[in-house]
């Protein structure tokens, strides 16, 4: 979903790497057959693309996210990656999300910086949040992602600091001219 972007090419890519069946969607379908050719994946129009899945991974820009959502016909858990970096609204764009699908929402992987994924795993943890019966799933993904763990950082309400801690990642990285990703300590 919305896959033609920089965290939905490198997710994309890090997920074919695992050995997944990937199908990149787009608004354009000519733009995501260009894209899954150039990765070795699927391309769809993002309305072929939710069909069949497991999981909607819906990697749109935040201000796309909960229009993008309202449009598909939706059968699978959708996970939300999107964040937004300034905003007045109290609710995630995955409780918004949530508003407007008839399936269960996921919000997940803040953190993760796109560039970082198109290498190897990062040596971080990948929070996901949302639906208790749709969060195996969305943490088996996210366990594919990361050198790290799968964090199951509860209720869907939990977007809201996970995707605010977006913006201290990107205000940190800019600061000290870094990469930095985030780590649990003293799970077992």
């Amino acid at each position: 979903m919305g896959g033609t972007g920089p965290f939905g090419r490198a997710l994309a890519a890090r997920l074919r790497a695992a050995g997944d069946d990937v199908v990149l969607g787009s608004r354009d379908f000519e733009r995501a057959a260009e894209a899954a050719v150039e990765l070795g994946v699927e391309g769809a129009s993002n309305e072929d693309a939710v069909r069949g899945v497991d999981l909607v991974v819906l990697a749109t820009k935040a201000d796309a996210a909960v229009g993008t959502a309202r449009s598909l016909p939706l059968e699978s858990p959708l996970l939300s990656v999107a964040s937004e970096l300034r905003s007045e609204e109290v609710r995630s764009i995955a409780e918004r999300v949530a508003e407007v699908v008839d399936v269960a929402v996921l919000a997940g992987l803040h953190s993760l910086a796109a560039g970082k994924l198109g290498a190897e795993p990062p040596d971080e943890d990948a929070f996901v949040c949302g639906d208790k019966d749709a969060r195996p799933i969305a943490l088996e993904l996210a366990q594919k992602l990361v050198r790290g763990r799968a964090v199951d950082a509860g209720p869907l309400r939990s977007a809201r600091a996970l995707e605010a801690m977006t913006g201290v990642l990107v205000g940190i990285n800019r600061r000290y001219k870094a990469h930095a990703g985030l780590r649990v300590t003293g799970l077992h």
